[in-house]
């Protein structure tokens, strides 16, 4: 019986156990994890530092494995098929899957807080006074406005023009950062960080800003240093084929560590997709890993922000672009179209929108020829095209399909409130509530439309 040991404890290697288990693997499994936190789901930090969420909330249910939780692997014996633990263990192994994550990249700054995991929650969560954040990336922002909420001032300092540069263009950015402004965030843009003395942080531009911590988002480099001492190919992060396997055919790396195809996602959707494809594989399957289509959703109270595909396809000349701006009412939408679908978008407060356009671009479909009726939602032109598939993911902070609801539906949950408690669906952002209700009404509909064709 195949034996497989999992180096990390992280969303990728939870759903790699869980996947394995469903198709029918019954080999021993052993997980390693550096954290003594059981698994849990990191999208969902910010809503932990908010407050809105508490530890236990975003623990991912168990699995059928030998997880060992404060547990480090520090080498890998390639010729034996052997991992050595911190604690001078041995594992033998028939397959090893390397899961080991990203760590956070340092400014360089003495005293600041990185926020990557539970843990440095907790040692941010005691902290009075005025808070600097460091980083308008997705984390970046996310942060400092669950500090915002919790009654900090806050300064978010970003070295660029504008707030999610990897993902916004800068029209939408401008507006975001506008709304942040609304709520009470201080911003720096276009400013970098030199140094935090008592009380102060000191910027590039001479400024000292107010600031008892700091916190560090600026971005994580793919953990690789077990790899790298066993000899695999690593650039970025640890070269993977379109199998998940590395240089070495009885190793394969998913998650944030995993390079494919010369590029590190660093995304949960990428790493649940690496994992149900290795899962697939492992159990004798055919699947491939083809990549991930690139979706990012801002979980922060109050903004809706959805990003799909390049920003730079945004900036095309070969593109259609379809824009629809109210900076009134805090709304603004940015489409480029190739063969009539979707290469990028960004939308901000148009929340029909937000799902048409995530479920269009997933499924790679073509988008109605209303553009506008898409952009605001009118279902009469809309729901025939972007009608979800089995297998559409409805809550990505969870990872649950429209599959997964129907059959909690079937199996008695017949509320959002139910669903919810059987498939962690809208426990997350919460900004798939309004389409799990959805589909709860569809499916009552449905029910109730049968039980009148058989009376």
């Amino acid at each position: 019986m195949t034996r497989i040991v999992v180096v990390g404890n992280g969303p990728a290697a939870h759903r790699l156990v869980e996947r394995l288990r469903a198709q029918g693997h019954t080999g021993r499994i052993t997980v390693l994890g550096a954290e003594r936190h059981p698994a849990y789901n990191r999208v969902l930090l910010g809503s932990v530092l908010a407050r809105e969420l508490s530890p236990a909330a975003v623990r991912l249910p168990d699995v059928d494995a030998e997880v060992r939780l404060g547990t480090t692997a520090t080498r890998i014996d390639r010729s034996r098929r052997k991992v050595r633990t911190g604690d001078g263990e041995e594992l033998a192994y028939d397959v090893l899957v390397l899961a080991t994550g990203s760590r956070p990249r340092s400014p360089g700054i003495r005293g600041i807080q990185p926020l990557r995991t539970l843990s440095d929650c907790e040692r941010i969560d005691g902290v009075a006074g005025p808070v600097a954040v460091l980083g308008g990336g997705v984390l970046g922002v996310e942060a400092a406005q669950a500090l915002l909420a919790r009654g900090h001032d806050v300064t978010l300092v970003h070295p660029q023009p504008h707030l999610m540069d990897s993902q916004v263009d800068p029209a939408g950015g401008r507006l975001l950062a506008d709304r942040l402004r609304g709520l009470g965030l201080a911003l720096r843009l276009e400013r970098r960080a030199v140094e935090h003395r008592r009380g102060r942080l000191l910027l590039d531009s001479g400024e000292a800003i107010p600031a008892e911590l700091v916190v560090s988002c600026t971005g994580v480099t793919p953990e690789t240093a077990l790899a790298v001492r066993a000899g695999l190919a690593v650039r970025h992060g640890i070269v993977v084929d379109d199998r998940l396997r590395t240089s070495d055919p009885h190793i394969h790396a998913i998650g944030d560590c995993a390079e494919h195809d010369g590029s590190t996602p660093g995304r949960i959707d990428s790493a649940w997709e690496q994992a149900d494809a290795l899962a697939d594989l492992l159990c004798g399957g055919e699947r491939r890993y083809r990549g991930t289509r690139a979706v990012t959703r801002l979980n922060a109270r109050g903004i809706e922000l959805v990003s799909v595909g390049a920003v730079e396809s945004l900036a095309s000349a070969e593109a259609e672009i379809v824009t629809l701006s109210d900076p009134a009412r805090g709304r603004y939408a940015k489409l480029a179209l190739r063969e009539e679908r979707i290469s990028g978008a960004v939308v901000i407060g148009f929340s029909q929108a937000i799902a048409s356009v995530t479920q269009l671009h997933d499924r790679d479909l073509p988008v109605p020829a209303d553009r506008l009726a898409l952009l605001l939602g009118n279902p009469a032109t809309t729901s025939a095209r972007v009608e979800p598939s089995d297998d559409a993911v409805l809550c990505r902070c969870n990872n649950v399909t429209e599959k997964s609801l129907t059959a909690a539906w079937h199996g008695g949950a017949r509320s959002v409130r139910e669903l919810a408690r059987a498939t962690r669906a809208t426990t997350g952002c919460g900004g798939c509530a309004d389409d799990v209700a959805r589909l709860c009404a569809a499916l009552a509909h449905r029910t109730e439309h049968q039980k009148k064709g058989v009376a």
